[in-house]
């Protein structure tokens, strides 16, 4: 542990990270001196059974390299169970500064096939969970007037993704989420980001590969592995920024900035609008601002540096 460690002394809950992105965030965030709860139910990518091992494998390697940590196999998806994780690290550590929203599952399905059962479990895992585990902790946060939030988003709602309705519409509502706690508690210091992470993990190793486009594009995802998204997460989870509301992308070496919803042109009629005016000016002069219906693999082409 270097003498400038970002996170002495502090706190963090990480879930889901008993593998994968959340994995290495809670490794990356021990070494820069944080006490860590692992969080990590063990279930598949589709949220069936339920293992231990997989957090306390972390939380073991975190101690052999000096760190301290705790697992905790709660399920992020109800409330209660929600409380525990914080309760975990109240328990055992005596508080809790940041925290990490990082579980997530996937139920893969085009819209027209898509069953209810599968929309709720992915919904309830990403958005729900995230909610849970933030609001969990809001109360000690703003007892202490401190605290960071870093959660995981994805460009599959931000730009679009097929077969991903459910995930899709999470991970937006995960940005919206977000961004109303970075305004809500900013009077009492406490900051909150989205990281859209690009990374091969259980996550992505169900993206198709049955065309040569797609088989390039997983080609390129395996080169950019989970440790790449630890060092900026951890870094806004440390008193030394104090960035707040943003959305940010890592792909491989790339730590990009993404744009929020705002204005982009404008039309107006001083006598009000009718359907047929609408569909004769405003559309037309609207058209050419219009953004593409594009994918995540679309927007982001190129290779990883």
């Amino acid at each position: 542990m270097s003498d400038s460690a970002l996170l002495e002394g502090k706190v963090i809950v990480v879930t889901g990270a008993g593998g994968g992105i959340g994995r290495d965030i809670a490794l990356s965030a021990a070494s820069q001196g944080a006490r860590v709860v692992v969080n990590d139910i063990g279930a598949s990518l589709a949220g069936d059974g339920l293992d231990a091992g997989p957090a306390q494998q972390v939380v073991d390697e975190i101690i052999r390299a000096g760190g301290e940590a705790v697992a905790s196999t709660d399920s992020v998806s109800d409330a209660a169970s929600a409380e525990q994780i914080i309760g975990a690290a109240l328990d055992t550590f005596g508080r809790i500064d940041g925290i990490v929203n990082n579980a997530g599952i996937l139920r893969d399905r085009f819209f027209h096939k898509m069953a209810e059962p599968e929309w709720d479990a992915v919904i309830r895992v990403h958005l729900y969970g995230a909610y849970y585990v933030s609001r969990a902790a809001a109360p000690h946060f703003k007892a202490q007037g401190s605290g960071a939030y870093v959660h995981m988003t994805s460009t599959s709602g931000l730009i679009g993704n097929l077969g991903q309705a459910n995930y899709s519409a999470a991970k937006l509502g995960v940005v919206a989420l977000s961004k109303s706690i970075a305004l809500d508690m900013q009077k009492f210091n406490v900051r909150s980001n989205s990281i859209a992470p690009f990374a091969w993990s259980r996550m992505t190793g169900s993206v198709p590969t049955e065309t040569p486009e797609e088989k390039r594009r997983v080609e390129r995802f395996k080169q950019m592995t989970p440790a790449k998204i630890a060092p900026l997460a951890v870094t806004l989870l440390s008193d030394a920024s104090a960035i707040s509301g943003q959305i940010f992308a890592v792909r491989n070496n790339e730590i990009l900035l993404m744009s929020q919803p705002r204005p982009v042109r404008s039309v107006h009629r001083s006598e009000g609008w009718t359907p047929q005016t609408v569909l004769d000016h405003a559309l037309p002069a609207l058209e050419a601002s219009c953004y593409p219906l594009e994918r995540s693999g679309d927007v982001f082409c190129w290779d990883p540096v």
